[in-house]
């Protein structure tokens, strides 16, 4: 359901607001290891979110990612929409364009719960929540 650019980005958001709570800029290379993302790719989708206000980022040899308290209050459903749009918490099952409400395709309304309850599920989950001490070693951030 996710794209895989909105994975990535789910592991890198989490990562980084793990690794930076202390405060620590995280630079892309560590990020692209531990997410087992092409540095490029993963670079490109953190500075869009940083453009979008979901983290901060910083230029040189010290430069990185960083993700404050405020930031990290963030919803993954917050996430999920800067890059994927809001087709998975609006759009239709089947991807039909003539599906609505008042013109429901055959899975309309099972998907509309569905969806809503997945729209529930991530708004109410945010980053602080993986900030916790533990939670990194709990957490396998790489796909294998």
């Amino acid at each position: 359901m996710l794209s895989k650019t909105c994975e990535y980005a789910m592991r890198a958001m989490i990562y980084i607001a793990q690794k930076s709570r202390d405060g620590s800029m995280i630079n892309i290379k560590e990020i692209a290891g531990r997410i087992n993302s092409p540095e490029l790719f993963i670079g490109k989708i953190l500075q869009n979110l940083s453009k979008q206000g979901f983290l901060q980022s910083a230029k040189g040899r010290y430069g990185g990612f960083y993700i404050s308290d405020k930031e990290a209050e963030t919803s993954l459903a917050d996430i999920i929409t800067a890059i994927d749009g809001d087709k998975m918490f609006e759009g239709c099952g089947l991807g039909l364009a003539f599906c609505s409400d008042t013109n429901p395709c055959p899975i309309h309304n099972t998907y509309k719960e569905a969806r809503n309850q997945l729209h529930e599920i991530y708004g109410q989950t945010t980053l602080s929540q993986f900030r916790e001490a533990d939670s990194l070693e709990k957490l396998m951030l790489r796909r294998e």
